[in-house]
């Protein structure tokens, strides 16, 4: 029996085993193909689970509207390339094009920052190029500590994560102290489990020294703070930590966008 003739449903239940990538490519086989690599039950089937709880969550309900009235494909790729701002929109969403797998940025403000709230230590600025209204700029502490925390319910299941740091350091340099003679320890485990040494980095390295950090397209600069398996996205918190001090060295000029959690496929 030729395949084409097999019902549409039939086909979309075959493709939906494959990739979003692969269901795309499918679409120029036949017309029967087209119709299935359409199919809202397929594309159903490459969203998370969960996702009318995400889009319900997002920042504006004018957002969430949109997205309810949106085919399953072209929600699909709206969340592939569009950051959905949820909860009160200091923290972001989006979905990983190839495997449709979930990505979570968690914006300073959502996270946990020793004396966050004094000006005198920190201030918050709006930055054209922050997708959040504003972020975290470091004045001047002895002990920085950052910590943030995410469900693991919320990330997809089967899948090694790694969390990434996100930020800048202001542009002149006599305002940046301590980040060039103080590594940061950065960790990530689940909360309750017992923690492991971590890793540690320079975020201000010298002229010609290597460096631990990547510039990202989107013009801030993020390292790596480890990484996790989700195995089956039970209850339970994973935790992103990254904390310095030492009585004698203060630091400033660390600006903050936040931390992303994110698929590793390397």
């Amino acid at each position: 029996m030729d395949i084409n003739q097999l019902p549409v449903e039939c086909i979309a239940t075959i493709l939906a085993f494959t990739s979003p990538k692969d269901a795309c490519r499918s679409a120029t086989v036949s017309p029967a193909f087209r119709s299935a690599a359409d199919s809202e039950a397929l594309w159903t089937t490459f969203l998370p689970s969960d996702y009318r709880q995400i889009i319900s969550q997002a920042s504006s309900p004018s957002t969430t509207s949109f997205l309810n009235s949106l085919s399953k494909k072209a929600l699909y790729f709206h969340l592939c390339d569009h950051q959905l701002l949820i909860g009160s929109g200091n923290s972001s969403f989006v979905l990983e094009k190839e495997s449709g797998k979930k990505c979570y940025m968690i914006g300073a403000r959502d996270l946990e920052i020793i004396w966050g709230n004094s000006t005198q230590y920190w201030t918050w600025n709006p930055n054209p190029i922050s997708r959040f209204s504003e972020v975290a700029e470091l004045q001047m502490v002895w002990w920085l500590e950052i910590k943030g925390r995410i469900e693991a319910r919320n990330l997809s299941p089967q899948t090694n994560y790694a969390a990434y740091l996100v930020f800048k350091l202001v542009e002149d340099r006599y305002q940046r102290r301590g980040f060039r003679e103080r590594p940061v320890l950065l960790r990530v485990y689940f909360e309750g489990a017992e923690v492991e040494e971590g890793k540690t980095a320079i975020l201000d390295p010298r002229e010609g020294s290597l460096v631990a950090f990547e510039e990202r397209a989107d013009g801030w600069m993020e390292i790596e703070m480890g990484e996790i398996f989700n195995e089956l996205g039970d209850d339970g918190s994973i935790i992103f930590h990254l904390k310095e001090f030492h009585d004698f060295i203060t630091k400033s000029g660390l600006i903050v966008e936040g931390i992303e959690i994110r698929p590793k496929n390397d």
